[in-house]
């Protein structure tokens, strides 16, 4: 079982920068791939990048290209840039054994509150 524990949300002012982390409770996360998504109220869970177990094949969302990066060490982040109102919203981090398909993320994170202030 993996636990994964989302930190680093919090309110900030539209233009500004946030930096999400993504960490397994008392485990590495060596071997997994990592994504983020994210969920507005009202609206579906929508992708926003993943990186895989070997810290290549690293995909983004068009919104969120150009303004959010991913990377990975012993955790996995997601640099968040030139922040808008409208990516208010939950982000919520999942991970899968090595990568097996953009549909197969096993486990989850409870998630962390991003709001972006106009």
């Amino acid at each position: 079982q993996v636990q994964l524990v989302e930190s680093g949300g919090g309110l900030v002012q539209a233009g500004g920068s946030l930096r999400l982390s993504c960490a397994a409770s008392g485990r590495s996360l060596n071997g997994y791939s990592v994504g983020w998504f994210r969920q507005a109220p009202g609206k579906e869970r929508e992708f926003v990048a993943h990186v895989l177990w070997n810290g290549g094949g690293i995909s983004v969302g068009d919104f969120a290209k150009g303004r959010f990066t991913i990377s990975r060490d012993n955790a996995v982040y997601l640099q968040m840039d030139k922040l808008q109102p409208e990516d208010t919203g939950v982000y919520l981090c999942a991970a899968q054994f090595s990568y097996t398909g953009p549909n197969r993320w096993t486990y989850w994170g409870q998630g962390t509150q991003v709001t972006v202030s106009s």
